[in-house]
């Protein structure tokens, strides 16, 4: 890439495997506090539009550029004037001739991300229906941080192939030997295209990427289980039965029991006696809540790739 050109965050399709290697890299310095400095983004004003309910992801970027020393303008769903009929490009130019980068949640078409993205403004995709690349980045920030790093790793994700589980696919497929076994619902797995995507990834790195959509046979040498609620932010399920498709799905004590020694990675928000019990969200493998500070971590390293780097 030229790096006049401005970088985007949109999807891991778009990275290479040293521009993820790099983000991870730099969120697990963050963590450590090995390298915090606050005039990064001296002088830069960052716009946040989340036209979604977010806690951890918007408050994850603006703290981020707070921190590297940018200046924030929230916009909330109401704000632009989109709502009002003008378009998403026209929004866009004029954004981009007076902010430095804007990270945006619309939990929709990602083509109205890439919309933002066309004047030449730095645009972060905060989620959309088919990815959230910032939370698989988070995640991987996580894994490095614990495990030293992430070559060899093995994760055993349990729920919808929702746009995290996507993202997720999309990510740990980039590393050295690393395996991820998804066991979705029926009728609810990871899309054909992103699995088929992934796969190809994994190949070329020597990784493994496999789907069954049943609860038999879990590997028990897993190190992570990682599981999402089951109603994905701006969605909605068609079939009113779902939960009954869904219930042999849930990480509860006997998962993590047949998964033994394996960690606990929830993204949050959770529901406790749905896609994960209690004890196991608050038990003493879990760390989901470390987990979510690292979305702080990884934000930072996303907003410096983008804006800075």
């Amino acid at each position: 890439m030229n790096r006049n050109e401005p970088r985007h965050l949109i999807s891991l399709r778009d990275l290479s495997n040293a521009d993820i290697d790099w983000i991870v890299r730099r969120g697990t310095e963050f963590a450590a506090a090995t390298d915090r400095p606050d005039t990064l983004l001296a002088g830069k004003v960052l716009g946040v539009y989340f036209s979604k309910t977010s806690t951890r992801t918007r408050t994850a970027f603006t703290v981020g550029a707070l921190r590297l020393g940018a200046e924030v303008i929230a916009y909330g769903p109401g704000d632009l004037q989109l709502n009002t009929g003008e378009t998403v490009e026209d929004t866009a130019r004029v954004l981009a001739g007076m902010l430095d980068g804007m990270v945006i949640r619309i939990a929709g078409d990602p083509r109205e991300i890439r919309a933002f993205a066309a004047p030449g403004m730095p645009v972060v995709n905060a989620m959309s229906a088919d990815e959230h690349p910032t939370q698989a980045l988070a995640d991987l920030t996580t894994l490095a941080a614990l495990f030293g790093g992430i070559k060899g790793l093995r994760v055993l994700y349990v729920g919808e192939g929702n746009n995290t589980a996507a993202a997720l696919a999309l990510g740990l497929a980039r590393f050295a030997d690393t395996t991820l076994e998804l066991r979705t619902p029926p009728g609810y797995g990871v899309p054909d295209e992103t699995l088929a995507q992934a796969k190809h990834l994994a190949r070329r790195s020597g990784s493994t990427v496999v789907e069954r959509h049943d609860m038999a046979d879990l590997p028990r040498n897993a190190d992570v289980v990682y599981t999402t609620r089951w109603q994905t932010t701006g969605t909605s399920k068609p079939d009113p039965d779902w939960r009954r498709v869904f219930a042999p799905f849930q990480v509860n004590e006997e998962v993590m029991e047949r998964c033994s020694g394996a960690r606990f990675l929830h993204d949050l928000p959770a529901h406790r006696g749905e896609e994960v019990t209690a004890g196991v969200l608050d038990g003493p493998a879990s760390i989901a809540f470390e987990q979510a500070r690292n979305k702080l971590h990884s934000a930072m390293a996303v907003l410096e790739w983008c804006m800075v780097r």
